[in-house]
């Protein structure tokens, strides 16, 4: 398989590279067999950065590279690339069997076998053994999204990329093809680069998450990291529901440290010397009626039953709170509390 490197990668549109910026300095390195996403709302980069690494966009600036070697000059055709679009882009035209097997025209199969030996494994791998015969039009979003798949696979190729492959389907065909595209990743051990901006979906089924926010890399790490861990307030309020707050240091207690916010002084893990202003997060599951630490009273907005809890939202001092809660609450008015080492800092102040 392939390693994939991206150092300083750009892309000015624009005459003469001094229009609209659409990446600024990417820096990715993407380990061979691994399942790497790209994450972020619509317009930060995401499709951009895929459309690189396949060739069908030159940077402006920096360096792709595969397995060391540097990729400027080879045109898409010559990449090794499989490419899964948004759209699917079936040939209406040609059977399914004739879909998956397109690829297979410009490349001998690998391992020596047959085309319809590798048209016939693919059906089998992604579950539509059987159906070769079909058009496309006979087929459901997801059973399409799978042709695609193998459509991309059939040439064996060394790098995966994937384009928003589920953002047309409902959600719960969308969860169980993640867990089939992820299946089939693991058990081919592909390097892949899959583009999403549903978190979850970007938390559940990957190795490890660049999250890109106006052509910039904000955060890489594993799903557990960027969750656990946000390094940004970008990261921290576009990942899943959280809490952000800023305080003023004022000194320690013990072996934690005071936070001033509107007069009221929170506990946080000790700050390091020489911060006087801090911003830290903490997500809605750790904000307790029942915690003894950091208490808040919070006006109750909204309330919305998820099933096995109540997603709250509310506010403290003007300030917007979300709380997750195992029952809707029975007033308006409710005080909530967070342990201290259940808030993660993300940025420091310093004089």
């Amino acid at each position: 398989m392939t390693e994939l490197r991206l150092e300083g990668v750009s892309k000015v549109y624009g005459a003469n590279g001094t229009g609209t910026s659409a990446l600024e300095g990417v820096d990715i390195t993407v380990r061979d067999g691994e399942f790497f996403t790209l994450v972020g709302p619509s317009g930060c980069g995401k499709t951009t950065t895929l459309r690189t690494i396949a060739g069908f966009e030159a940077p402006t600036d920096g360096t792709i590279r595969f397995d060391g070697r540097e990729m400027g000059d080879v045109p898409p055709e010559r990449r090794d690339v499989g490419v899964v679009f948004q759209s699917y882009a079936l040939f209406p035209h040609m059977s399914v069997a004739e879909n998956v097997g397109y690829g297979l025209r410009f490349r001998e199969p690998p391992d020596g076998v047959t085309v319809d030996d590798r048209v016939a494994d693919l059906l089998e791998l992604v579950d539509l053994e059987g159906m070769g015969d079909r058009d496309p039009d006979q087929l459901s979003g997801g059973q399409r999204q799978r042709v695609a798949l193998a459509r991309a696979l059939a040439p064996a190729p060394d790098l995966l990329l994937l384009d928003e492959p589920m953002s047309a389907l409902d959600a719960q065909l969308r969860e169980s093809l993640r867990r089939q595209v992820s299946r089939i990743q693991s058990e081919l051990g592909i390097t892949t680069v899959y583009v999403t901006h549903d978190q979850a979906e970007a938390l559940a089924i990957s190795d490890r998450v660049a999250v890109m926010n106006g052509g910039r890399i904000e955060q890489v790490g594993r799903p557990q990291e960027v969750y656990r861990e946000p390094a940004t307030r970008f990261v921290a309020e576009f990942v899943g529901d959280n809490n952000v707050f800023e305080g003023d240091v004022r000194g320690r207690n013990g072996e934690y440290s005071r936070i001033a916010i509107d007069g009221e002084t929170f506990s946080l893990p000790s700050i390091p010397d020489g911060a006087d202003r801090v911003t830290f997060c903490v997500r809605p599951g750790a904000l307790s009626q029942a915690a003894d630490h950091n208490r808040l009273p919070v006006t109750v907005e909204t309330s919305e039953f998820l099933g096995e809890t109540v997603r709250v939202n509310g506010r403290w001092n003007g300030r917007r709170v979300v709380l997750q809660l195992p029952a809707v609450p029975e007033s308006a008015e409710l005080t909530v509390g967070f342990a201290p080492d259940d808030a993660h800092v993300i940025d420091l102040d310093r004089d």
